[in-house]
């Protein structure tokens, strides 16, 4: 049984909870980070599933970084070279794991997102946060950076002047804040977080799981590539999806002016 990530599937749709709310859903000092990679791993996986909520138990969605952890590290025994180590093997993966999945993410943030709790909240494709959400790059405050990939991932959501200010100040943004800068894309009541976030994933989930996965590889490689090497990714990738049954059947049901059934490949 999972000590810290809840793993519900509800036909295509997986929902990812944080279950540690008595510890604020924190990603360090725990299994966190392991049990993330290996849901991630189970998702690529499995060809059923089309969409993934990421949610927090509680009254947080993710205080990031337990400071318990930050206390260990301060160990003179402990050295620079072994911490840095720690960080590849440990809350890096993270990043690695969920910013790189290829099934589209939806952060249903319910509370707080500190530090790495933001962070996380930013690995995701699409982020929707209830009106007690709160986002907070507060590690400057600690006298710490970003090490887990926030100052990579902050200015491609809220561009690089917003990203400065909330990195340099490690100020807390409300959730309005974070609507008006792109942030997320939607606030809601707390109580309607979970149905907002389960009816965007399954307006995504109708579509066909093949086109979802290579439509969002697409969007992840065209903030780093050239336009003449993207488009040539997407000459192979269209060339793929024009093969497939999913395609055939999308087609197919249009012509004929009925609702498509996909077949999972």
């Amino acid at each position: 049984m999972s000590d810290f990530l809840r793993y519900e599937q509800e036909g295509s749709i997986v929902t990812l909870t944080m279950n540690q709310p008595s510890v604020r859903n924190a990603l360090t000092g725990n299994t966190a980070v392991q049990e993330f990679v290996d849901a991630c791993s189970r998702i690529e996986g499995d060809p059923s599933v089309r969409a993934v909520i990421v949610t927090g138990a509680g009254t947080v969605f993710s205080s990031g970084g337990n400071i318990n952890e930050m206390k260990r590290q301060m160990d003179p025994g402990l050295s620079p070279a072994a911490i840095r180590d720690e960080y590849r093997r440990g809350i890096q993966r993270l990043p690695l794991a969920l910013y790189n999945l290829e099934v589209p993410t939806i952060a249903a943030v319910n509370g707080p997102a500190i530090g790495a709790g933001c962070d996380l909240a930013l690995m995701c494709d699409i982020r929707i946060a209830s009106e007690t959400a709160s986002f907070a790059e507060s590690f400057v405050r600690l006298g710490i950076i970003p090490g887990d990939g926030g100052a990579w991932l902050l200015p491609r959501v809220v561009g690089m002047s917003r990203a400065a200010e909330m990195t340099f100040t490690g100020e807390s943004v409300s959730a309005s804040d974070a609507l008006a800068c792109g942030l997320v894309s939607k606030v809601v009541p707390s109580g309607d977080l979970m149905t907002a976030a389960r009816g965007l994933a399954q307006r995504i989930a109708v579509n066909p799981g093949l086109a979802l996965r290579m439509a969002k590889k697409l969007l992840r490689e065209g903030q780093t590539v050239s336009l003449a090497t993207y488009l040539e990714t997407a000459a192979s990738l269209q060339a793929l999806s024009h093969k497939t049954r999913q395609h055939a059947e999308a087609v197919m049901a249009f012509l004929e002016k009925r609702a498509p059934r996909f077949i999972d490949e």
